[in-house]
């Protein structure tokens, strides 16, 4: 029996774009990147049926660039490919490395992870603009986080910026009640900001209920300044099915 790739199904909605019109992107992806390839709407629900299982390495990089995720958090098993390496004495071995990991690399036991936390969470942080008199300022987000493993993804929804058209990426990792990891966000071309694009860390805690992250960020300032602020995700709907995406593509409260 097949499993159904929800996940990727998930990332695909978050879009907004049908089987096909995510199959045409993937397409036009390929055609940008030198990497033409067949994808077709009945390649992408076989995926998402789980009738088809990892995606060839050339569908996985299209993957990747289309939705800014890794391939490990698309919710495909890790298949093994066959990689040549250096052997360190001036010839090469071929070696098995699961896809997206080079071959050689070392990769630590993780702890395992509490809970689920994929669902639909409202995101708020708070920052200071020295251009506006130190001003504070908040940005929220309705974002879809997506667990795999250890490894959670999230990007906000389209139409849920409390900043219109500012778009926010997080790549966290989750190790027993912490997260930590990275944020990107690029700031709408006709906001305050122009366009800047603004990336950074980010660690919170999790509270034992598993439906708030508590914590802080850490990014760059315009003036060569590291600036930090308080952070927090908090769980609105466990569900990531298309009509609780829908109801959540709209502007924070």
């Amino acid at each position: 029996m097949t499993t159904p790739n929800s996940t990727l199904r998930a990332v695909r909605m978050a879009l907004l774009l049908s089987q096909d019109e995510f199959a045409r992107t993937l397409r036009e992806d390929g055609e940008r990147a030198g990497e033409p390839n067949n994808a077709s709407k009945r390649l992408v629900q076989r995926w998402e049926d789980g009738s088809t299982g990892a995606p060839q390495p050339l569908y996985a990089r299209a993957l990747e660039r289309v939705t800014g995720m890794p391939i490990a958090a698309l919710g495909f098993p890790s298949p093994v490919l066959a990689r040549v390496a250096d052997d360190g004495h001036g010839g090469h071995d071929l070696q098995d490395s699961p896809v997206g990991i080079p071959a050689g690399t070392a990769t630590a036991p993780q702890a395992t992870p509490r809970g689920n936390y994929s669902g639909v969470w409202l995101s708020t942080y708070e920052y200071v603009s020295s251009g506006r008199g130190n001003e504070v300022f908040t940005g929220k987000h309705y974002v879809v986080l997506l667990q795999h493993g250890n490894r959670i993804t999230g990007r906000s929804l389209p139409n849920a910026s409390l900043n219109p058209n500012s778009p926010l990426t997080l790549d966290l990792q989750l190790d027993g009640s912490t997260v930590t990891g990275t944020w990107t966000e690029q700031t709408a071309t006709e906001g305050y900001y122009r366009g800047a694009r603004y990336f950074g860390a980010l660690q919170m805690l999790v509270e034992p209920t598993g439906r708030r992250m508590a914590g802080k960020w850490v990014g760059f300032g315009k003036e060569f300044d590291v600036n930090t602020g308080p952070w927090e995700l908090r769980l609105m709907d466990t569900s990531t099915s298309k009509a609780t995406l829908d109801a959540y593509n709209r502007l924070p409260d």
